[in-house]
C-alpha cells in the first residue's frame, strides 16, 4: 500500500494533549505522505487553531451529528458548518456512522463525499478485511505472480 493510502485517525483530545515529541512524529508522518484525520470532530473542545497547527488532512464528523440527518435541522446545520469550515481549510470531510440512504443523501447534498458506516458494511475482522481488500485490489503482475506461487 502506498503511504498516501494510509489514514491515521487522531481524536481531538489526543491532539490537544499532544506533546512536542508527538507533534514532531505527526509532522514526520505527514511528510512521508500519511494522511491524518481528526476523529470525533465536534465532540471535544473543537479548538479550530489545532487544525492549523497540526498536520491534519481531514476531519471525521462524529456519528452523533450524522444520526439526526434527515430528521433534525440542528444536526444538518452543524454538518453544514463543519463542511464549510473544512472546505475553506482544504480538509477532507468524512462522515462516521452512516446507516441510512437518507443520511447519505443529505451528506451528499452538503458536499460530504466520504463516509463509513453500516450502510456499506458492518465492522469486519482484520482477516475478512484483508480478504475483501485483496479481492478488490488490482495488483501489479509481479505481485500477482508472487502471490500465486507456492
Amino acid at each position: 500500500m502506498p503511504r498516501s493510502g494510509l489514514v491515521l485517525e487522531i481524536t481531538e483530545s489526543v491532539m490537544i494533549d499532544a506533546s512536542t515529541v508527538t507533534d514532531q512524529v505527526l509532522f514526520d508522518l505527514r511528510r512521508l505522505g500519511v494522511k491524518m484525520v481528526v476523529d470525533d470532530f465536534g465532540t471535544g473542545f473543537s479548538a479550530l487553531g489545532y487544525l492549523r497547527r497540526h498536520p491534519v488532512t481531514g476531519v471525521k464528523i462524529d456519528r452523533s451529528f450524522v444520526d439526526g440527518l434527515g430528521t433534525d435541522a440542528e444536526d444538518e446545520e452543524i454538518v453544514r458548518a463543519v463542511v464549510a469550515m473544512s472546505t475553506a481549510l482544504k480538509l477532507t470531510v468524512v462522515a462516521e456512522g452512516v446507516e441510512t440512504a437518507t443520511q447519505q443523501d443529505v451528506l451528499s447534498t452538503l458536499g460530504v463525499t466520504v463516509g463509513q458506516g453500516h450502510l456499506w458494511s458492518a465492522p469486519v475482522s482484520a482477516e475478512e478485511f484483508t480478504e475483501r481488500w485483496l479481492a478488490l485490489a488490482v495488483l501489479p503482475e509481479a505481485t500477482q505472480d508472487a502471490a500465486g506461487s507456492s
